[in-house]
């Protein structure tokens, strides 16, 4: 139940209101003085005050009022306040709704504009609350994944990045072959790295090959390895990458690359743990946990004849979908304060832009974005035309014309404070809603308020 303070030391005015909000299901609390009050909201959890502004015999001042309210406002700046006037000039409470008061009634006040102005507040606090335990809870969510797992410093704040290194961390403890997905920048040798780190072979060997940077020919000798004279120019043997990896991890990137031929050698591998090096009739015995990667549509290769459907169900017994950057927005500002490393700092229209750009070469993109940025900004000031990110585009046009803190409230309220219904009404996501009621300070943690 939602609970009110009252301030007033008349107590008729008290008892009344105290009828009226019960009648509304609305839990009151109520102080005759301002220190009253004051001890009031140090003990007990409120979510909105309604307080008279006169308390002296100089009924025309408010000066007791005034000081009640500033009081409030410094210790919870969260706290909805409801002025009541009966003789203070109109200017004082006008100013006090300017440094932050909710509204300001008339005494004898409306009944049906006093519900009004709070049962929209009260929304409001409601839609306030369930921000602060989503980010809460995104907090405790973090911090018991870095408690728990090796992150290999991984830079993050997004469910999607909580989703998907659960997942990774769940699953690294087994030698199942793992299918990571995503397109190109976004991280995915990151996360066959940190599948490695708390694999049960992480003591082993982390060996790394780019199907998709070698020729054809040389695959083979690159994964299987080659005796002296296997072919042209291999003038003494060397291992391949299986037997460098034997007893840790081989991770496969860009696997969709690897030739239909190398494609068949492979999955013996995968089924045996054995394989011949180029000119050799030896037979070798590897173990071997193997991480693959693609940007590449394998299922669709696999209908058009180009990838081996065999092989892509041996390969993906564990698929980890990697989004692009576009779609985990909320880590771009933390990536790119990671990216400047203490060597300048975001402007505010950075902050509020690079969040919203597409990032079609995502993070891979946004590194190089700030490294050229850092390199050319005298003052360590880091802009949006630092950035390449034009003011004049579409895109930050929708940014710099985006919702203000008034028009988020209402969108709340007539939402019944749901926060998908008012990121629809506002043409938002539902993240990008709560990082914008972060960024105004509406999801601060403040203590009765909360």
């Amino acid at each position: 139940m939602p609970s009110v303070l009252i301030i007033d030391d008349h107590a008729a005015v008290r008892e009344a209101l105290e009828l009226l909000l019960s009648l509304h299901e609305i839990h009151t609390l109520t102080a005759a003085t301002p220190a009253e009050g004051l001890a009031v909201l140090a003990r007990e959890p409120v979510d909105v005050v309604i307080q008279d502004m006169n308390f002296s015999t100089d009924t025309t001042s408010g000066d007791e009022g005034v000081v009640l309210f500033r009081a409030i406002r410094q210790a919870y700046p969260d706290l909805p306040v409801i002025l009541l006037t009966a003789w203070t000039r109109l200017e004082t409470a006008v100013e006090l709704v300017k440094s932050g008061a909710a509204d300001y009634l008339a005494k004898p006040w409306d009944d049906a504009k006093l519900l009004t102005v709070l049962k929209n507040l009260l929304e409001l606090a409601e839609s306030q609350q369930a921000v602060r335990q989503h980010v809460a809870g995104q907090r405790r969510r973090l911090q018991q994944l870095r408690k728990a797992y090796d992150l290999q410093g991984l830079v993050f704040a997004s469910d999607a990045m909580c989703r998907l290194l659960e997942l990774a961390c769940q699953v690294a403890h087994s030698p199942l072959p793992v299918l990571i997905t995503g397109p190109n920048g976004a991280g995915k040798e990151r996360i066959a790295q940190i599948v490695h780190a708390n694999s049960a072979v992480r003591s082993g060997p982390l060996v790394a090959v780019n199907c998709g940077a070698l020729p054809g020919e040389l695959i083979e000798a690159e994964l299987f390895g080659a005796e002296a004279g296997a072919f042209t120019g291999a003038a003494k043997a060397r291992p391949g990458r299986f037997e460098l990896a034997d007893g840790g991890t081989l991770f496969l990137d860009e696997i969709g690359n690897l030739p239909l031929a190398g494609q068949m050698k492979l999955l013996r591998v995968l089924e045996t743990g054995q394989f011949e090096r180029l000119g050799s009739g030896r037979t070798r015995q590897v173990t071997v946990r193997v991480i693959s990667a693609t940007n590449a549509d394998l299922r669709g290769m696999v209908q058009a004849g180009l990838f081996r459907e065999d092989l892509f169900y041996r390969l993906n017994v564990i698929e980890v979908a990697l989004p692009p950057l576009a779609e985990r927005s909320e880590d771009v500002v933390p990536l790119a304060e990671h990216f400047l490393a203490g060597r300048g700092q975001l402007s505010d229209s950075a902050r509020l832009l690079l969040p919203e750009q597409p990032w079609p070469g995502n993070v891979r993109q946004l590194k190089n974005a700030i490294e050229r940025a850092v390199v050319l900004a005298r003052d360590g000031v880091v802009t949006p035309e630092l950035l390449g990110l034009s003011t004049t585009t579409a895109v930050a046009a929708r940014c710099l014309d985006e919702p203000s803190q008034e028009t988020i409230r209402s969108a709340l309220q007539e939402s019944g404070g749901v926060i998908s219904k008012a990121a629809a009404r506002l043409g938002l996501s539902r993240q990008a809603l709560y990082r914008r009621l972060e960024r105004y300070g509406m999801a601060v943690e403040s203590g009765p308020a909360a």
